[in-house]
């Protein structure tokens, strides 16, 4: 395995500045962000290190340049719209985008992007089922012509008001995996695991690592604490933000050394990235580069 992190949390950073940091705070590789260059909607969306709106060898050439200077490696290009958007004109742009990734990806020579499936936060899984096939089919179609894998992250995308009930993400649950596999059985297509989103739905995180080990082609390290106080004060049924508290690794609820043998049972050789949430170190740059050391220092003891 490789130890790395996503560079959403050095957004004032070049990708050569953020080169540097992995090398510093003792990183092997990092998932590098990917968005149109824009106005971002959300905290840690918008970041672009790099810009695939007109991708080309050239490019590539010294994007390795860079990676064999510092060392690091790129474990995959990262972008997390909502292609399931209800709007669908914001669905087009977020589908085209992830187009232009997947071909950037294969110019690079990575063969990896993470993302999210997306939904209408309004409708059911039922619902949203006819939507999904047609955006996704195709994407997947042009995964496989590039030989580029696709990991969809699990996080349900939904926290806040604004995306309640369902969510902005329909591939949240080990059920709903299985009928998407099902549907779309490609082999380019998986997924970017994170255990943390379980925690807050009160799921089991290790067993689904066995149960999807062929499709779990890279995994997010982040943790979550549940504030028990204020869960009794709301409860379930309130908005996760309300109760929840995006962590550093070892500051939540994960049993990183449960999680970490599962990965090595399924002999996983992939990467797992840091993802930086934790509002006590974002304010500053400074905290956040404690955040990825600490963080390092922490999970060193899980992967050599």
């Amino acid at each position: 395995m490789k130890l790395g992190f996503v560079t959403a949390i050095l957004p004032e950073l070049s990708f050569e500045e953020v080169l540097t940091v992995a090398v510093q705070e003792g990183y092997d590789c990092v998932e590098v962000m990917c968005w149109p260059k824009g106005k971002a909607e959300r905290r840690y969306a918008g970041v672009t290190h790099i810009d695939v709106e007109k991708f080309t060898k050239k490019d590539a050439e010294q994007i390795h340049l860079l990676l064999k200077k510092y060392g690091i490696s790129i474990s995959a290009l990262g972008y997390y719209p909502n292609p399931l958007a209800p709007k669908a004109s914001e669905a087009k742009v977020h589908t085209e985008h992830l187009k232009k990734l997947i071909k950037a990806s294969a110019i690079l020579g990575v063969y990896k992007i993470n993302t999210f499936v997306g939904r209408d936060w309004k409708k059911s899984v039922d619902d949203n089922w006819p939507q999904f096939l047609k955006t996704w089919k195709p994407l997947v179609k042009l995964a496989e012509k590039h030989k580029v894998k696709i990991g969809i992250e699990n996080c349900p995308m939904f926290f806040t008001q604004d995306e309640w009930p369902g969510g902005k993400n329909l591939a949240t649950t080990p059920a709903i995996w299985k009928r998407m596999f099902k549907a779309i059985p490609s082999k380019n297509f998986g997924l970017n695991f994170d255990p943390s989103h379980f925690v807050w739905q009160q799921m089991d995180y290790i067993n689904p690592i066995r149960d999807f080990s062929k499709r779990i082609f890279h995994a997010h390290a982040k943790d979550l604490r549940i504030d028990t106080r204020k869960l009794n004060e709301v409860g379930i049924m309130a908005n996760p933000n309300q109760y929840t508290d995006p962590k550093l690794p070892g500051l939540g609820s994960v049993d990183w050394g449960s999680f970490f043998s599962a990965l090595n049972d399924i002999n996983y050789k992939g990467a797992v990235c840091v993802e930086v949430e934790d509002r006590a170190y974002e304010s500053t740059l400074k905290g956040r580069k404690t955040a990825l050391r600490q963080s390092a220092i922490y999970l060193r003891q899980f992967i050599g």
